[in-house]
């Protein structure tokens, strides 16, 4: 089995400068897969008011997301990376969200969802992708 034909990558939050504020990432859509995971964001200057956490709502547009209990996730050191895994969210939309209380930089940020309930997946449209099984040693 290979990863990548098993689930779907989507990138979700750009980089943002050093700043403050909180950043809404685009909202995945759950309904053919069992979990998504979000990785990546780097936060600049690691402190209690910079953190990442998730939220879900029954309806595109998150008018009424809410968040989902213990997804806050701070990082421990400026530049850690995070990962975030919600498994079998009970309301079909999630998003991340990007909270810097403090000035700080913050990357970008991939969902990667997996357990589809059919695969082989796509990934999104501005992903490219290849697949490589035993490739032998020589120019890459």
């Amino acid at each position: 089995m290979n990863l990548s034909k098993n689930v779907k990558v989507i990138p979700v939050m750009d980089y943002e400068a050093a700043g403050t504020g909180t950043t809404n990432g685009t909202e995945i859509d759950m309904s053919d897969f069992e979990g998504v995971a979000f990785v990546g964001g780097a936060i600049g200057t690691a402190n209690s008011g910079n953190y990442y956490k998730v939220q879900q709502d029954t309806a595109t547009g998150m008018a009424s997301a809410a968040d989902l209990e213990g997804t806050k996730l701070t990082p421990g050191d400026n530049g850690d990376s995070i990962c975030i895994d919600v498994y079998r969210p009970q309301e079909r939309y999630v998003r991340i969200v990007r909270v810097r209380g403090a000035s700080s930089t913050g990357g970008a940020v991939i969902a990667i969802q997996y357990g589809p309930k059919k695969a082989p997946t796509g990934h999104a449209s501005t992903v490219d992708s290849e697949t490589h099984i035993s490739p032998a040693e020589g120019t890459a």
